[in-house]
C-alpha cells in the first residue's frame, strides 16, 4: 500500500481528505489551498486550512465544518456591541487557531511547520501542509475591479460578475520541502483532486511556481472529482462563477478545468449520461456517488477513488509493457 496526496479545500475537500485519512492513516498528506487566507483584527485566518485540520481531528461542526463543533459566538457579540464590524462571523473556538498561528508567524515559524503542530496537538496522523509557506493571494476580477476573494465573498457575498482571476505571489512562491518531500515520494500511489471550487479552491495550489509541471512528470496517476452535479456546484459558487466566465456550468466543463495534469475524472451518477463526452477529452472516467452527506458517503468514495488510481496505474503499466 503506497502514500496518497489529495489537494483540497473547502468543505468538500475536507469530507473527501477525511474519507482518505479513515482508509490510509499516516499514509496521507493533504495540501490545501491558503489563497483565500485573510488578516483581521490582526490575525491570520486560514480557512482552508482549520477547516481540513477540524475533519481530520473529528472535531468539526456539522452544519459548518469551517468550525469547531459547540461553537459559541461571545467574542463576536461583544464586537459588535463596541462598534466592530458584523462580518466576518467568527466563533470564540475558532479563533484559537488564528490567535497562534500569528503569534507563531510573527516569531518567525513558518505556516508549514505550525499546520504540523496543530495537526499533532490534534491528535491527526495524516501530514496537512499548506501549499507553500510563501504568500499568495487569489483576485477576483469583476467590472468594479480586482478584490481578494474574501473581499468578494465576505463583503460583497459573491454578487458581482467575474471576468477572471489573478494568482498574486503565485508564480514566486516555492513549494515547501515537505510538500515535494510527498509529491517525490517512490510510494506515491495517487495524487487526488477534491471536489472544490476550480478556480479559488484548486488552481492556487497548481499556480504555485512548480506545481503543474510536477504533477504531469509523476508516475502515479492524477484524478480529479467533480464539484459540478447535474449542472450546479454542490455547494458555493462554482456554477456562478463558469457561467460568468462563459462555460456551460456541467461536470464537462470542470474535467476541462484539469486537462493537461489529470488521468482521470470522477462524475456522479446524476451525470452517468456525461461519460462518453469526458472520456472524448482522453481522460478515464469514473461514475459514483459524489456528494458526501454521510460519512458512508466519505469512506464509499474515498474507496471508489483509489480503486480506480489502481485501475488507471495498471492500465498504464501494461500499455508500458506492451
Amino acid at each position: 500500500m503506497g502514500t496518497v496526496v489529495a489537494l483540497a479545500a473547502q468543505v468538500g475537500g475536507a469530507k473527501l481528505a477525511d474519507g482518505l485519512y479513515r482508509l490510509r492513516g499516516r499514509e496521507l498528506t493533504v495540501i490545501v489551498n491558503t489563497g483565500d487566507d485573510y488578516e483581521y483584527l490582526g490575525l491570520r485566518f486560514a480557512p482552508d486550512l482549520d477547516t481540513v485540520l477540524y475533519a481530520l481531528a473529528g472535531i468539526a461542526s456539522v452544519g459548518a465544518g469551517w468550525e469547531p463543533e459547540g461553537e459559541t459566538r461571545t467574542v463576536q457579540n461583544m464586537l459588535k456591541a463596541l462598534g466592530g464590524p458584523d462580518r466576518p462571523i467568527i466563533g470564540d473556538r475558532a479563533l484559537g487557531a488564528p490567535i497562534l498561528r500569528t503569534e507563531w508567524l510573527r516569531n518567525e515559524r513558518s505556516l508549514t511547520e505550525i499546520t504540523m503542530e496543530f495537526s499533532r496537538r490534534l491528535g491527526i496522523q495524516a501530514r496537512i501542509l499548506p501549499m507553500s509557506d510563501d504568500l499568495v493571494r487569489t483576485y477576483v476580477l469583476t467590472d468594479g475591479g480586482a478584490v481578494t476573494f474574501h473581499e468578494y465573498f465576505s463583503d460583497l457575498a459573491c454578487e458581482p460578475k467575474v471576468r477572471g482571476f489573478d494568482y498574486v505571489g503565485a508564480a514566486d512562491a516555492r513549494l515547501s520541502d515537505e510538500v515535494l518531500d510527498a509529491l517525490h515520494a517512490t510510494s506515491l500511489e495517487a495524487v487526488i483532486i477534491a471536489p472544490c471550487n476550480p478556480y479559488h479552491a484548486i488552481r492556487p495550489i497548481l499556480e504555485v511556481n512548480g506545481m503543474r509541471e510536477l504533477l504531469k512528470k509523476r508516475g502515479a496517476p492524477v484524478i480529479a472529482i467533480t464539484p459540478i452535479v447535474g449542472g450546479k456546484a454542490v455547494k458555493g459558487s462554482a456554477g456562478k462563477m463558469m457561467r460568468e466566465l462563459g462555460r456551460e456550468p456541467s461536470a464537462l466543463a470542470a474535467a476541462g478545468e484539469y486537462l493537461r495534469i489529470i488521468d482521470g475524472f470522477v462524475i456522479d451518477r446524476e451525470d452517468a449520461a456525461l461519460a462518453p463526452a469526458v472520456r472524448s477529452l482522453g481522460l478515464e472516467v469514473l461514475v459514483a456517488q459524489t456528494v458526501m452527506r454521510t460519512d458512508e458517503n466519505r469512506l464509499s468514495l474515498a474507496r471508489a477513488v483509489l480503486d480506480f488510481a489502481d485501475t488507471i496505474r495498471e492500465t498504464k503499466a501494461a500499455e508500458v509493457g506492451s
